[in-house]
């Protein structure tokens, strides 16, 4: 069903006739409960950067939150990252998340953002809390909210909206007719919609600033050793592709485009992994998105890589963000 439905969702067939009403009837329910909850929306006393989407399903949200954190490094600020945890199972919340975190406690995103930056990353799905577990443990001076878009009882200051390129909005509609949690003028009120990768659709234009984003695989790392090698090492040869992200497809088509004779081996997106999920009966090197290798460190062996994906902007985007970001107050804690 999930399957029948993404297929219908990103054709170019109209939305079915029969989930409209059910979309109606979700779309009503979801505005007016986000109504009620921006009214009761809390402040925090330092700036908050919501990176989210309006779709179900993969985006590349997280890479764009891995380089947030770098350019607010990089402009001064002491950042932190906050995220809901989903498919996490901690026994208390708020979490802090280190590069220790078993992500099957924090959940995959924040796991890998923890290993990756090395900044002050909380869980909860009180995301507030989490928040003000930053500000008081950490004395961090600016969060970053890594898919938050929805969670409106957080009061935020920049909103940045992160859409596929190749899949777009699909066919425009909401759930369970079409992809959308909310309908596309929302784009109208974010701060800059981000597109990642080549844009094959037409989106609305609602007056913001498109930036161009790309996700760049140049590297592969073995989880046995974590030595390095060149993706270009791997050109020609056939490879077991794994991924359990929203959109699989990218993952695949990416190591396509560097050359690699891809087996591709999807799985469902936060799919928790055992041993045997990647044992394949052959000497096939396996390749995986740096989400699924945090999971899979504890059965490290040769012949297991991960491909790090880095979100790469144009010089006038990186210095369009830059300059929203410049703009947030330094708030004093």
């Amino acid at each position: 069903m999930k399957r029948w439905l993404e297929r219908r969702w990103y054709s170019a067939e109209p939305a079915p006739l029969a989930l409209r009403p059910f979309a109606a009837l979700y779309g009503l329910i979801a505005d007016r409960m986000a109504h009620s909850k921006q009214a009761l929306a809390i402040g925090l006393p330092v700036p908050v950067v919501v990176v989210g989407n309006i779709s179900v399903g993969g985006t590349g949200k997280t890479p764009v939150t891995i380089w947030l954190v770098k350019q607010a490094r990089a402009l001064g600020f002491r950042p932190g990252v906050i995220s809901r945890g989903y498919g996490g199972r901690a026994a208390q919340y708020p979490l802090r998340v280190t590069a220790s975190t078993d992500p099957a406690e924090s959940g995959d995103e924040p796991a890998l953002i923890a290993r990756r930056c090395g900044v002050p990353v909380a869980v909860a799905p009180d995301r507030i809390a989490a928040a003000r577990l930053l500000i008081e443990q950490d004395g961090v001076d600016l969060l970053i909210a890594d898919d938050g878009l929805q969670h409106y009882r957080l009061a935020r200051d920049l909103e940045f909206c992160v859409i596929d390129g190749a899949r777009g909005l699909g066919n425009g509609a909401r759930l369970p007719a079409g992809p959308l949690r909310e309908l596309p003028s929302r784009l109208a009120t974010v701060d800059a919609v981000i597109v990642n990768g080549a844009l094959r659709t037409t989106l609305p234009a609602y007056g913001q600033p498109q930036l161009a984003m790309n996700l760049v695989i140049e590297r592969a790392m073995s989880l046995h050793t974590g030595d390095a090698l060149p993706l270009a090492s791997f050109k020609g040869q056939q490879v077991h592709a794994v991924a359990g992200i929203g959109h699989p497809q990218r993952f695949f088509a990416a190591l396509e485009a560097a050359g690699l004779v891809v087996i591709p081996q999807p799985f469902p997106d936060h799919h928790r992994y055992i041993a045997s999920d990647l044992a394949f009966g052959d000497a096939l090197p396996v390749l995986m998105t740096e989400k699924d290798a945090v999971k899979c460190a504890s059965f490290a062996r040769p012949g297991l890589w991960y491909v790090p994906a880095e979100a790469v902007f144009a010089e006038a985007d990186t210095a369009h963000v830059r300059k929203l970001l410049s703009s947030l107050p330094r708030k004093t804690l």
